[in-house]
Formats: C-alpha cells, sequence, structure tokens
C-alpha cells in the first residue's frame, strides 16, 4: 500500500515537471537585456502631487482608456464595452454617445471634426458629428492591424497610430490587457508605427520591430512622432520631415514604470502615462526565454500583473523631465492617458469606473 502510494506521488511530480517543462504556451520568448531601472529616484523621487484627483461619471461604463475634447470643450472617453461617452464641457451629464462594438482605445478629433479611433478590435476608425462609424483602416502593408493602441492626427490631415502587436492580438487573446501581458512577455518586436493618409486611403507601416508600441503623437514642430514602446521602458522618436526622415532615435529610456500613451500639451509639454511600475521578476527574467515560459505556465493570478500606482510626467523635445506627478496608493488606478485641457489634466485609466482630471493650478502649471 505505502509502495503504491509513492509509485503515485511520483507520477504525479513527475507530470507536473513535464507540464511546466514541456506544456504549450502562445509565447516564443526572446532573450534580451532590460535597461537599468532608476526606480523612483532622481527625476522620478517618490511624490503624492496626483493625489486628491476629481473623478466624473461616465454612464455606468469603465476603463476610459483615453480622453478627447471637441471644439465646444465637450468631453469624450474611450471606454470598455465598446462606448464612447460623451460629457459636457464642465463635465455633467454624462452620456452613451456611440458604440463601436469593438474596443476602442485611443482617440483623437480631426480638423472635420470626426473623432479617429484606434479600435482594438476593429482597427482604425472615424466617427462623424453625427455619430456615423466609417472604417479607416484593418490592415496595412497587407498584414491585419490586429491591436490598434493610440492616435494623433498632425496638421496636415495624416493619421498616425500604433498597431501594438501583429501577434497577440487584442480580440483574439480576448481582451487588450491579456495580449499586452502576452506580447511583453515574449518580447519578440511585434509592434509597429503606423500612417494612414485619408487623401490616398492608403495605410503604411513606417517603424516595426516595437515590443509593444503604444502611445503616439506628433510632435510640435511636426517633424517628428513620439511612440511609447511599452516593452522597452522608452520613449522614441520618428522623424518624417528634415534631415533625419525615416530614422528613428530614443528620446528618453530606462523609465521606472510602464510607459501607455502619450499626447501633446502646452508649452513644449508631452505627457507620458506610466500605467504600472516596472516588474522586478520580468526584468531579472529578460535573458531567460525558457524561465519565462514557466511562468507563462503558472495560473494567471501567479504571473506578473499590473500595479496600481499612479504616475504621469511631462518631458520636453529633448526627453527632459519637466513635470512628475505621482500617486503611490494608485488611489486613481492604471493611469493610461492625459489630455492637457486650458484649465485640466484629465488622466485616462485601464480599470476605473470614472474619469479623473485634476486642476493645472493645483500642481502649479
Amino acid at each position: 500500500m505505502v509502495k503504491r502510494i509513492l509509485w503515485s506521488l511520483f507520477v504525479i511530480v513527475i507530470l507536473i515537471i513535464l507540464y511546466f517543462v514541456a506544456w504549450p504556451v502562445p509565447i516564443d520568448p526572446v532573450a534580451w537585456e532590460a535597461p537599468p531601472n532608476p526606480g523612483y529616484t532622481g527625476s522620478f523621487a517618490v511624490n503624492e502631487r496626483l493625489k486628491g484627483v476629481e473623478t466624473l461619471g461616465i454612464a455606468g461604463s469603465y476603463g476610459p482608456e483615453d480622453i478627447a475634447l471637441d471644439s465646444q470643450g465637450r468631453i469624450y472617453a474611450a471606454t470598455h464595452g465598446g462606448r464612447i461617452v460623451r460629457l459636457n464641457a464642465d463635465g455633467s451629464d454624462p452620456k452613451n454617445w456611440v458604440d463601436t462594438k469593438g474596443r476602442p482605445l485611443g482617440i483623437d478629433f480631426d480638423s472635420k471634426g470626426n473623432l479617429i479611433v484606434a479600435d482594438a478590435f476593429r482597427g482604425l476608425l472615424s466617427i462623424a458629428p453625427d455619430g456615423t462609424i466609417t472604417e479607416l483602416a484593418i490592415t496595412a502593408d497587407g498584414v491585419p492591424i490586429r491591436f490598434a493602441d493610440d492616435v494623433d492626427v498632425a496638421a496636415d490631415g495624416k493619421i498616425y497610430f500604433s498597431d501594438a502587436s501583429t501577434k497577440f492580438g487584442a480580440k483574439e487573446s480576448g481582451g487588450g490587457y491579456e495580449a499586452s501581458l502576452l506580447d511583453l512577455m515574449e518580447h519578440g518586436g511585434h509592434g509597429r508605427l503606423l500612417v494612414f493618409d485619408p487623401a490616398t486611403g492608403g495605410t503604411k507601416t513606417l517603424l516595426d520591430g516595437l515590443h509593444f508600441a503604444n502611445g503616439v503623437a506628433v510632435s510640435h514642430d511636426q517633424n517628428s512622432v513620439l511612440v511609447n514602446e511599452t516593452g522597452g521602458y522608452r520613449v522614441v522618436r520618428f522623424w518624417i520631415a528634415g534631415p533625419k526622415k525615416g530614422k528613428f532615435e530614443t528620446l528618453i529610456d530606462s523609465l521606472p514604470s510602464f510607459p501607455d500613451n502619450i499626447s501633446t500639451g502646452y508649452d513644449g509639454r508631452y505627457w507620458v502615462a506610466l500605467v504600472s511600475p516596472r516588474n522586478p521578476l520580468l526584468d531579472k527574467l529578460a535573458s531567460k526565454p525558457f524561465m519565462r515560459k514557466v511562468i507563462q505556465r503558472m495560473p494567471a493570478f501567479m504571473r506578473p500583473q499590473a500595479v496600481a500606482y499612479g504616475h504621469i510626467i511631462a518631458i520636453d523635445d529633448k526627453g527632459k523631465v519637466l513635470v512628475d506627478l505621482q500617486d503611490p496608493d494608485g488611489s486613481y488606478p492604471i493611469n493610461t492617458s492625459v489630455t492637457e485641457s486650458k484649465d485640466y489634466l484629465y488622466i485616462g485609466s485601464l480599470v476605473a469606473p470614472v474619469l479623473g482630471r485634476i486642476k493645472k493650478e493645483k500642481i502649479g502649471l
């Protein structure tokens, strides 16, 4: 009897080992070297300047990923479930304006008053003032857009947007968050920066090989596009005009958190939302692809997850940190975007059931 029990235990242990060693997983991790983590020191020294964020209701929706303001000052938020919520300029009377039937993420208005949407499930969309939805792009260079993430409209009307991962589609992976975890764990360079030209109706790839291409912002001088590379903890600049046209460079790197969206602000600022602090385990396993597969075989609750830590920064055209706002308690959690108006900073979130904003005078702007 004892021998039978011991034999059964032995078989169980062998099966567990085989599972963690050989069970198929959707990722094929690539070895890389994580950049130094400055932690919350220097320009990122811990502070509580983001505490006390005012919240606005969003008509029963949640996860206001990105915020845009129209010519009348009305507030739009892209939320889970496909709904674009619209509020009055004073933040009152939230209504479900339209439903994309997808997952809208980054949003921005063009010069004609159309709301341009990077929809993670559907691609690049345009929503007319009357709510009519038009698909602008679902492929680029013959490759399906599987995770449209953020978008910015240039002064000449061209639309720059990111395809976060050509391998781990948001819809196929069960959602944008789930797809992002797969892409970050693999680190295979599946992200790309795209441009849609309304004049031709064509979409092409400008830059690929990015490790989860996320936020997109056209520079103030319209000569370059800034892209948040979430998996590389950095912001890169791709030149679209001038002597460096077609080249890219790092604007700021070794960030202490995963950068999500980026947007142009006032006075030459660019706002970067830092969605979650870096995970020490992920950094340690950067050069160990096999161990990352083992981690992926663990139950979902045991794998690295986003941590609630409020954090947004503003940088200039040189990558210098101008403003650093933090809420270590993460009372308005998982910051995904910042939209600056004359009086406020509107702050997006991956999970919050409300929209956040903070008065600029409160933080000395």
